[in-house]
């Protein structure tokens, strides 16, 4: 085994009360691709920190190999002195490195590298922040959420790219999909400390299940046996004083070690308060369009939304996804085309840009629209502390300003805002971001399960898959062009539906060809005046082969005509069926090329 190029050992990190690390550990050597997992506040970003080298543990040791280089992904870069994005890019290389590389990963991540870093979005600053650590192609690269803000075809292509890195890899991701297609290895950060999986992301869960039933059984033992003792300890204290003394000793241990366990992080509990049923057609859109000056954002496009509907859209970013969405739900008038909504409607927003958040109020009065210290949820007076553990926030945390949340808890916090509003159309757009896997889960089975109608946006093919009844994407993946089409199921399904459609259409251009090339032919012989020694052996020996596949064929149906072959031997049965319709098959294309030969013979003889 190679020795390691990183390692943290017994980290401890407090910031006052409960210590944010105790005894974390990571260790990685050359090759690694290494998926920190946890939930929000577990400690994951500052652990990833500490391994950069940017923030300092109280104690622990921390050993990064000399010659090993490091690049860490920073989730709001510094631009200071550089005039463009291909400059800040580039000043990540180092001796020997290539700055082709740069332009490429520029180039896949949607920047010219012209762009002045002072005017970039949230998104695109992400972007650039990642081509600047892809580039130099480091020994170890830590990165924290670097799917954020990308979409589909992005993270599928960087997915590609860190498969085939030769970098070590550290990485923190929400994205149930990209994890299981990179990673390698999983560490578990838990209550403090962290364990080690030396399997990827996909068999995460069931082996996190497996350690929490383990340590819940030995929870449950040790307290037996304190009732043991103290039954001792009441009723059977006859023995010499000494033993008596230590085993009182062993009692008042075992009762620090009971009270001193800490449980995992319970989970979010919640549903969607109810409402009054919608009607049964929630969108009527009949060919909706937009445009943006020459760009056709949207062209013709109809859909029916019913109640119950689950529907998804997917899409390059800038496809216009939002536009589509913000049309369907009246939000923006089309440029030509009627879009009519349902009655009763009744709608919950999730903007993927938080702009509903005020930085400046505190949790427990934007939860209540200041209103006091109570809420209704479902009908029902709720104190806003109670209301609030139920989406693991703390009572002291009421008074706190929200801009001293982290991003998973101000996404958090929406979702236990819109959960607490009656809705029976619940509009989600990029949801997932920033959330935790647990309440990922959560969420999920709340759309799932949600009566109502759901319209979300995602670059989550996990989640995709798991909720929607049929998905929206562009006609062109790779360029749109403002036509859109619905697919029905999931991500996965449509990739399904578009690769058959791409081989039908494949299929028909060939059989358009086909004549041509008959044609062709036919005139290429005719110029001869004869058949080919290859077609005149073809013509010939078909018969036979057809002959002898009939006879094949003949004997089978025979075996299968016995009544009780199924119910004896299904094996055998579906056997001979399979052999079956091979060889049908293999006699229709000798058919069809007989036909075909004997057609061009009789027009060589005129």
């Amino acid at each position: 085994m190679a020795p390691p190029i990183l390692k943290l050992d017994d980290i401890f990190l407090s910031f006052g009360g409960a210590p944010l690390l105790a005894g974390a550990a990571l260790q990685v050597e050359p090759g690694d691709k290494i998926c920190l997992v946890g939930r929000n506040g577990s400690g994951k970003s500052t652990l990833l920190k500490i391994a950069a080298g940017l923030v300092e543990a109280q104690s622990g040791e921390v050993f990064r190999h000399p010659s090993s280089t490091v690049r860490y992904l920073e989730q709001a870069p510094d631009f200071a002195g550089f005039s463009t994005v291909q400059a800040y890019a580039e000043a990540g290389l180092g001796p020997g490195d290539d700055p082709y590389r740069v332009t490429y990963l520029l180039s896949h991540l949607g920047l010219t590298g012209e762009e002045d870093p002072g005017t970039l979005s949230g998104g695109e600053s992400r972007r650039a922040a990642l081509a600047r650590v892809l580039a130099p192609e480091p020994d170890i690269l830590l990165l924290d959420e670097p799917t954020n803000h990308l979409d589909l075809p992005t993270i599928e292509w960087l997915e590609g790219e860190l498969q085939k890195t030769r970098s070590a890899l550290v990485l923190i991701s929400h994205d149930r999909r990209f994890l299981e297609k990179v990673s390698t290895a999983t560490v578990w950060l838990d209550r403090g400390a962290s364990r080690r999986l030396d399997r990827g992301f996909a068999h995460f869960e069931a082996w996190r299940d497996q350690v929490l039933e383990a340590e819940e059984l030995e929870q449950h033992k040790l307290g037996k046996a304190i009732e043991r003792e103290e039954h001792w300890l009441r009723y059977g204290v006859t023995a010499r004083r000494k033993r008596n003394m230590r085993r009182l000793g062993e009692l008042q241990s075992m009762r620090s070690q009971y009270r001193g366990h800490k449980g995992p992080q319970g989970t979010v509990q919640a549903t969607v308060s109810d409402a009054q049923e919608s009607g049964k057609l929630v969108i009527e859109a009949e060919k909706i369009t937009k445009s943006f000056g020459d760009r056709a954002i949207v062209t013709p496009f109809s859909i029916r939304v019913h109640r119950g509907d689950c529907i998804g859209l997917v899409g390059p970013n800038g496809a216009g996804k939002t536009t589509l969405l913000k049309m369907l739900t009246g939000q923006l008038s089309p440029d030509s085309g009627t879009v009519k909504l349902g009655t009763n409607l009744e709608i919950a927003t999730l903007d993927q840009k938080r702009e509903d958040l005020d930085p400046e109020d505190t949790l427990a009065n934007y939860l209540t629209d200041g209103r006091g210290e109570n809420l209704l949820v479902n009908g029902e007076q709720r104190h806003v502390t109670g209301y609030m553990k139920e989406f693991l926030f703390q009572p002291e945390q009421a008074r706190t300003p929200i801009r001293s949340l982290s991003g998973g808890e101000r996404a958090r916090l929406m979702l236990a805002r819109i959960l607490s509003r009656p809705a029976n159309l619940l509009i989600l757009d990029e949801p997932t971001n920033d959330l935790d896997i647990e309440t990922l889960d959560l969420l999920q089975e709340i759309v799932a399960g949600f009566p109502g109608t759901v319209i979300l946006v995602s670059h989550d093919r996990d989640f995709l898959d798991r909720t929607v009844t049929s998905t929206i994407a562009p006609a062109v993946p790779d360029a749109p062009d403002g036509r859109w089409i619905e697919y029905a199921g999931g991500y996965t399904d449509m990739l399904a539906q578009r690769k058959g459609a791409l081989e039908e259409r494949r299929k028909a251009e060939k059989a358009a060809e086909k004549p041509k090339t008959q044609e062709t032919t036919a005139s290429g012989a005719v110029s001869k005046g004869k058949l080919s020694f290859k077609q005149k052996f073809a013509l010939d020996n078909l018969p036979k082969e057809m002959a002898k596949t009939e006879t094949e064929i003949a004997k089978r149906e025979l075996v299968m005509a016995d009544p009780s072959l199924f119910t004896r031997d299904p094996a055998a049965f579906n056997r001979l069926a399979g052999e079956m319709e091979k060889l049908r098959s293999s006699l229709t294309k000798m058919e069809e090329e007989w036909l075909e030969l004997e057609i061009l013979r009789e027009e060589l003889e005129g």
